[in-house]
């Protein structure tokens, strides 16, 4: 199964398409532009709690048959946080001196 290659920021709105060298996502594809992960939420996902990697590319050109972005095209539903700034920031106090793979 493909990523789903959500279009856009969940915090700030900014759009990502599929080729973003900025999108950021945590396991459970939460996407977010690399300055909300590193200004806002200090690489802690407000969802999950995870940390985030650097979104793949999905290829433009089909380099074997069926995997490119027109043969598996990314999601056009737009994702917003369901958490308030003040939520979002006594979650990430709490837990970003935890490393991602010990949260």
């Amino acid at each position: 199964m493909a990523l789903e290659l959500r279009p856009n920021c969940e915090g700030c709105d900014k759009d990502l398409p599929p080729n973003a060298t900025d999108a950021r996502i945590c396991t459970f594809e939460c996407t977010f532009c690399a300055d909300c992960v590193d200004k806002i939420l200090h690489n802690v996902c407000p969802n999950c709690g995870g940390g985030f990697v650097p979104r793949p590319i999905r290829p433009t050109r089909e380099w074997r048959p069926g995997l490119s972005v027109a043969k598996r095209p990314p999601s056009a539903t737009r994702v917003r946080l369901s958490y308030t700034l003040a939520e979002i920031a006594a979650f990430v106090r709490d837990i970003a001196q935890i490393p991602p793979e010990e949260r």
